[in-house]
């Protein structure tokens, strides 16, 4: 039997690159860092305009290689049509269990593409149930310390911000790893056209990232969203080293 890999940080996401489109630069320091990183998607991407599930997977494992990730996988519950029902939480609770992540990373509870909002609600549930020991898969339960929430379409005020400017070409080449859903410059186009596969989403999204490192003093960052509040042990080593 193959020893379960067990992570520091596991992110989960809707669909292939929704984790990496929002948070590759936080897993790509940590994994560097040290810490065991994973990502998981619920569905395998199958009702996407663009790309095979062949492609998708393929730049899927791409770009968990790109980022360094200890572990990466593809879950089979339906695209665009995710619920918050006893067979999607029962696979989470049981990915929860195998890897038994410190943190979990989860897409905000709000957001314009259905699946997020109840990939979100399904992570929330499966981790509370996975620390329930009576709760029954034949693995030791397991809760994580905390979730934190990434951004998607819909923004938030955010409760801390990760520099990723450190990265950002690393995150870049991340995101060209799909190169069937995502804007790649200089390659040939031959897919139906998308807002995500478009020059102006590409724009955007480095021009919210380069938004959210100046909040910080930085050249870019990636923002993110607990419930409840952060403790400060240390003033110093929190805020010590600022400069602006």
């Amino acid at each position: 039997m193959t020893k379960p890999q067990i992570l520091d940080i596991l992110a989960f996401g809707a669909h292939p690159d929704d984790v990496e489109l929002a948070a590759s630069g936080t897993l790509i320091r940590a994994a560097r860092a040290g810490a065991k990183t994973g990502v998981i998607t619920l569905t395998r991407g199958e009702m996407g305009t663009r790309g095979t599930l062949a492609m998708r997977a393929a730049e899927f494992d791409a770009a968990s290689a790109l980022m360094g990730v200890s572990h990466h996988e593809m879950l089979s519950l339906p695209d665009g049509r995710l619920s918050v029902d006893e067979p999607s939480r029962e696979a989470v609770i049981r990915e929860i269990r195998e890897h038994r992540p410190r943190v979990i990373l989860l897409p905000y509870w709000e957001d314009r593409h259905p699946d997020h909002p109840a990939t979100s609600r399904i992570i929330e549930e499966a981790a509370f149930l996975a620390g329930l020991k009576k709760r029954d898969t034949g693995q030791e339960s397991h809760r994580p310390s905390q979730l934190i929430y990434y951004m998607s379409t819909w923004e938030f005020d955010p409760s801390f911000i990760v520099d990723v400017s450190s990265v950002i070409e690393d995150k870049r080449r991340t995101l060209q790893a799909y190169e069937t859903q995502l804007f790649k410059p200089g390659a040939a186009e031959s897919e139906p056209p998308t807002y995500i596969a478009s020059e102006q989403f590409h724009e955007l999204l480095f021009a919210r990232m380069a938004h959210y490192g100046h909040l910080i003093g930085k050249k870019y960052g990636e923002p993110f969203k607990i419930r409840g509040h952060l403790e400060v042990a240390d003033l110093l080593t929190m805020f010590g080293e600022r400069t602006f």
